[in-house]
């Protein structure tokens, strides 16, 4: 019988920690919001995953993973066919385009990768069956979920904290007027350059993100490490149209609200 239930009610680290001691053979599947995960398990350890809105085929994560330029990608997407994934990761090495050890290591990072975008998801339903499912030719692997479990709960922590400090992603940056602050004095990692040349008022940060292709976390990362050292402060974007506030209640005793809003209900209850 398979288990049903919600995200609000059993977490996604719940149910792994159950998978993982319990060994449990079968597939997870996750139905969030705008996006579906599958994941199976063998002996409570990852097999495979995949997001339903990315394509999963072995030249996809390949590429996604930076071992295939996007010529080659392009060359072996067409020439590969209905060739299945592990047929096509052994002509990949006998060619000599790629090793195993690079196969199998993309293939780990995609993997996991789900599982730790799962852990952000707080809403959805999913479903938890039994035995091994079959996965026309895919590569599956045999990954522990304890360090899985322990690193995507470190990073849940850094998440929460950075939500916190950065709420929205419809804000915008600017550089703070600091005398003698110079950026070419500032040592910066590549990411971090690529997210201060977009820096403008008109330039939400969900742009920036967009435009860098960096995931909700990543942004919110960068970002927070900018405001600590002082070199930029969030504002209202340019051309954002202010927020009307919500008229209060026409009068200031509690006793008075109390006794109008009693009314109102009243009134509503006799329509």
């Amino acid at each position: 019988m398979a288990l049903k239930g919600n995200l609000r009610d059993f977490t996604i680290s719940q149910l792994l920690n159950l998978i993982h001691l319990a060994g449990k053979t079968g597939s997870l599947t996750v139905d969030g919001t705008g996006d579906r995960a599958w994941v199976a398990f063998r002996d409570g350890k990852l097999a495979y995953a995949r997001m339903e809105s990315e394509d999963d085929g072995l030249v996809a994560i390949l590429y996604r993973a930076k071992k295939l330029t996007r010529a080659q990608y392009k060359v072996i997407k067409s020439r590969s066919g209905t060739m299945s994934d592990k047929e096509l990761g052994l002509l990949l090495i006998n060619a000599n385009y790629l090793t195993q050890e690079d196969i199998l290591a993309s293939l780990r990072n995609a993997y996991v990768s789900v599982l730790e975008r799962l852990f952000t998801w707080v809403e959805g339903l999913f479903t938890f069956e039994d035995g091994f499912p079959p996965l026309d030719g895919k590569i599956t692997l045999q990954i522990s979920l304890e360090n899985i479990i322990i690193d995507a709960s470190r990073r849940l922590r850094e998440w929460e904290q950075l939500q916190d400090e950065i709420p929205s992603l419809d804000v915008a940056l600017k550089f703070t007027d600091r005398p003698g602050a110079d950026l070419r004095n500032v040592n910066l990692s590549v990411e971090e350059w690529r997210v201060v040349s977009y820096i403008d008022p008109k330039n939400t940060l969900k742009k920036i993100a967009a435009a860098t292709k960096m995931n909700d976390l990543e942004i919110r990362r960068i970002v927070y490490g900018l405001l600590q050292a002082g070199l930029v402060e969030m504002v209202r974007p340019e051309g954002a149209k202010m927020e009307r506030k919500k008229p209060m209640l026409p009068v200031s005793d509690p006793e008075e609200q109390i006794s109008l809003v009693n009314r109102i209900i009243h009134r509503i209850r006799s329509l």
